[in-house]
Formats: structure tokens, sequence, C-alpha cells
């Protein structure tokens, strides 16, 4: 299934059109298009429920702040709004208050999750993994409840390195020292 919403006439979207959607539309826009997004399935809700605990856990007392989506990432951010990609990534966590506004978080997070079901793997795992690395995303987990494995892939000299780790790990956190999850909970849906 194409996740990419096909117009007659295509129009060019930006941030300034993304903040006059009803807050009920699950989209995002890649280079300017619309992307339309599947609801989640349970063992999606499921995985990033618990991502999300272990990190908000860690981060207690801590600088970095963890969000979870509906949450905007404006990877490369213009003053006036005409920003062309904007993704709501399942979990983000950001160390820089600065990149922070009430709307969502203007370049690149630290850390970034996408947990992907079957309709979403193709995007998540080429389109927004070279976003990601080329906005320098430090880190970006690639989870899949499917196979129950984490990718996670580590910015080095402008390049990913990748590692994968599965249900039986405890995956650590590079851009959060001293930071593991459990992934046998992160996947006991």
């Amino acid at each position: 299934m194409d996740l990419l919403l096909k117009e007659a006439e295509p129009k060019y979207y930006t941030y300034t059109d993304y903040l006059e959607w009803d807050e009920d539309v699950r989209a995002e826009l890649l280079d300017g298009e619309i992307v339309m997004m599947a609801p989640p399935l349970r063992s999606h809700q499921g995985a990033s429920g618990e991502l999300f605990f272990q990190i908000r856990a860690y981060l207690t007392g801590k600088n970095c702040k963890v969000y979870a989506a509906p949450f905007a990432v404006r990877l490369f951010p213009q003053k006036d709004k005409r920003d062309d990609t904007v993704f709501e990534p399942d979990i983000v966590v950001v160390c820089d208050p600065e990149k922070l506004d009430d709307r969502g978080c203007n370049g690149p997070p630290d850390m970034v999750v996408e947990i992907i079901s079957p309709s979403s793997a193709k995007y998540d795992r080429l389109w927004k993994f070279r976003k990601y690395q080329k906005a320098g995303v430090r880190e970006y987990w690639i989870v899949d409840p499917e196979i129950r494995t984490v990718q996670v892939c580590i910015l080095e000299n402008g390049r990913y390195v990748t590692s994968v780790y599965d249900e039986t790990d405890k995956a650590p956190v590079s851009v959060l020292e001293g930071c593991e999850i459990d992934l046998a909970g992160v996947f006991a849906e």
C-alpha cells in the first residue's frame, strides 16, 4: 500500500499547511507531499508505551526530555515555516531545550524511535532513515513488533552504523549514558 496521498493535481505542502490541519489528522510531510498514517496496531501501542515508560523512568531528574506521538519534528526548520518535511515519530528524546516549542521539536532530536507496521516498513526503513541521517539525528531506533527486533542506528561521521537486538537483549541507548532498554518488556504484548 502506498502511503502517499495522491491528488489529481499534486500540491506542495509546507509546515504552514500542516499547522492548519485538524488535530485528529494522522499525516506527515515528506518533501512537500502528504503521507497518511494508518492507525497503529495493539502491538505497536504496547511496544511504544513500554519504551516510553523505560526511557521516561531513566530520565527522571535529568535534563533530556522524552515525548510520545503525536509530536511534530521539523528536521530542517525554516524561520518562515516553509519547511516541507515534518515527521511525528513514535518517541523522541530531546536534550537541547532550545529546540523545543509549543508545537514540538525544531531541528533534529537526539534520538528517534519509529515502530514499524507492515504498511510503514519501507517508509520508516528507507525514507525516514535517509532524512534522519541527513538531519543529524544521533540515534535512530526502528522497532519491529512482528519479528521482535530493534535496529539501532548510531550516527558516526554522518552515516548510521547499525546493530540489531532481539527480545532477549537489553539494548543500550547511546545518547543516554548508562540507559539500557529491556526488550523483553517491549515485546511482551
